[in-house]
């Protein structure tokens, strides 16, 4: 096992990340509770495939669990499964020193996380996240919240949780395109912030995917530590924590004008966004031609989305694109902030992005499907 910290002066917390938590789970978060009894939110795929486990886990150390089973998908990241939620935690008479479990992917984690930062205006939570995507990325760093019509993750609160347990083995039960859709995330941090990790990647990446239990453990505690270093030197977003959106400004956009479903993934639209990014950054002369076609050649080779051409049914036109990047949570006095790049592995914020390079770059894309 290995463990990452996350120092946040009274609100410090560990990452433990190896195969086995579930089983260890008691042993892990004993030393957290108040009293030996905690509330577990999951949602029915991973409640079928792992529930019973995260339990048992629980009880060898004389812990009771409660749980509340919600539908999967990004749909439940509303308000009516927030609604839902708050009230169950309050019918369990949940006080504010006790202990919540939130037991799913990022759609769990978000949702329960920020349950917990409002009820009775902030309770305990532990994160222990079951997919890929939810490991390396939403489960660490305190962002909570749910999607509005309007855009995603508009609504929410920063809630840093009390410990993260990754457990690898769970991963070997995402389906193929789950686990590549949180691949997404992870290649991301090579683009952002590490061109030797990227390389790694490129290397490690295949083996990864194919089940390698040790290359998944490596690549987990690569991302979760260079996101905790992120985290620490900047908590609310104010400044170099916006480096973590690389691609997500049109990944997001993406992931609206397909609905928030199936038809795109989170981290696909983040793999297709960053690779947009990279584009943008070329055509504004900041990083090498090649660049664009490494990043997307990488996403190739393991399988994944990496054009629009890849997302099924129609998409909105340039306008239709721009206009839902524009709800985007980094816009700032109506103008839009995007995360670009001087090269694979050096992001930075840029606020003055020239927007015709920008719907160049959309319109190209749009046309190449």
């Amino acid at each position: 096992m290995t463990t990452v910290h996350v120092p946040l002066d009274d609100r410090a917390y560990d990452v433990r990340i190896g195969p086995g938590l579930l089983s260890r789970a008691g042993a892990e978060i004993a030393h957290l509770l108040k009293r030996p009894r905690v509330w577990i939110v999951t949602e029915q795929t991973v409640a079928e495939l792992h529930l019973a486990s995260l339990q048992d886990g629980l009880s060898v150390e004389g812990i009771s669990s409660e749980a509340l089973i919600l539908p999967p998908g990004e749909g439940t990241k509303s308000w009516p499964f927030l609604m839902q939620t708050v009230e169950w935690l309050l019918d369990e008479r949940v006080e504010r020193n006790d202990m919540v479990i939130a037991f799913g992917g990022g759609v769990i984690g978000d949702l329960v996380g920020f349950a917990a930062a409002i009820l009775r205006r902030g309770v305990r939570f532990v994160q222990v996240p079951t997919s890929l995507l939810a490991q390396v990325d939403s489960s660490v760093g305190g962002k909570t919240g749910i999607n509005a019509p309007q855009g995603k993750n508009l609504i929410g609160a920063f809630h840093q949780p009390s410990l993260v347990l990754a457990d690898i083995e769970v991963l070997g039960t995402l389906t193929q395109r789950d686990f590549l859709a949180g691949y997404g995330e992870v290649v991301k941090y090579g683009g952002l912030g590490d061109g030797v990790f990227f390389e790694w990647l490129e290397v490690n990446g295949p083996a990864l995917a194919a089940g390698d239990m040790a290359l998944r453990e490596e690549a987990v505690r690569r991302s979760v530590q260079m996101k905790a270093d992120i985290v620490v030197r900047d908590e609310t977003e104010q400044g170099d924590r916006a480096l973590l959106n690389l691609g997500h400004t049109f990944g997001h956009a993406l992931e609206a004008a397909t609905g928030y479903s199936d038809r795109l993934l989170h981290g696909e639209g983040v793999a297709i966004g960053c690779a947009l990014a990279f584009e943008t950054s070329a055509r504004l002369g900041l990083i090498s031609q090649e660049s664009p076609s490494r990043f997307r050649a990488h996403l190739a080779a393991m399988g994944m989305k990496k054009d629009l051409s890849d997302i099924p049914g129609d998409l909105p036109d340039t306008a239709g694109l721009i206009t839902l990047m524009g709800q985007d949570k980094k816009v700032e006095q109506g103008k839009l902030r995007f995360i670009l790049a001087r090269a694979i592995g050096d992001a930075f914020v840029a606020d003055d992005v020239d927007m015709g390079v920008v719907r160049s770059v959309l319109a190209d894309a749009l046309a190449g499907r």
